[in-house]
């Protein structure tokens, strides 16, 4: 009776779970070590993408790394937990979706992208903990990535202000890459995207709270440049699951 109980429980968890990932459109990642992850897909037939549409993906490819890369590295220096909780939460997903996009559409970044400009590091199937830390094939990431970290190795402060401009530059590309993906009616890359910039606008209130906990009063918006108070925030009392 008990078994017959179990299997009944079990059958009905896994029913559920699948129900959950199909309706939401999500795909899931195998992260190694038995960890498994999920991301935003869709099924639909793969469509041939333009030169300005494939760019976006190698471009977010490299900058999401280039957050989980500067997020472990300031995190080794100062200890400051937003680090690694979103590099290793948040970012290694985002890296991840936009990988699967790549994967799906079959794209090869030394033939397909006409923005990389460094030699070609052909991570199209290789796990994120084996890419090789600070390095990138788009020399525009690859400077911002040197300066930031050079910036964040100086104080707290200029660390945490180094997480709102890795938000900020973020939004402001997918703002970008979104209406491309809108014009183009490639709906999987606008999902994507959109995840992408929703998980931005967190780390962003994330570093924000930061500076203020350690007397910055004006967070993020100490400088202008990086005052988006416009950025939506979730709901406090709502499970992180609604958004003002």
């Amino acid at each position: 009776m008990k078994s017959k109980l179990l299997f009944m429980a079990l059958s009905t968890s896994i029913f559920f779970t699948t129900y959950s990932i199909a309706k939401s459109k999500l795909a899931p990642i195998d992260m190694g070590d038995g960890l498994m992850t999920f991301v935003p897909y869709t099924t639909e037939s793969p469509s041939v993408l333009s030169e300005a549409l494939s760019n976006t993906l190698s471009y977010m490819g490299n900058e999401e790394r280039l957050a989980y890369d500067v997020y472990n590295k300031l995190y080794a220096e100062w200890g400051i937990k937003q680090f690694t909780n979103i590099a290793n939460n948040s970012e290694i997903k985002h890296i991840q979706a936009v990988q699967s996009l790549i994967q799906k559409y079959k794209l090869n970044d030394a033939v397909h992208f006409t923005n990389v400009d460094l030699p070609a590091l052909g991570y199209i199937n290789t796990s994120v903990t084996q890419m090789q830390s600070g390095t990138y094939d788009i020399s525009k990431i690859q400077k911002l990535y040197d300066d930031l970290v050079a910036q964040g190795s100086t104080s707290e402060i200029e660390a945490l202000k180094v997480g709102c401009t890795v938000e900020v530059v973020d939004v402001d590309d997918l703002d970008v890459y979104i209406k491309i993906a809108q014009e183009s009616n490639v709906s999987d890359i606008e999902e994507t995207f959109n995840f992408l910039r929703d998980g931005s606008y967190n780390h962003y209130w994330s570093f924000d709270k930061g500076l203020k906990n350690k007397g910055v009063s004006e967070g993020c918006c100490t400088w202008s440049e990086l005052c988006h108070p416009e950025y939506p925030q979730q709901e406090k009392g709502n499970g992180g699951k609604g958004r003002k």
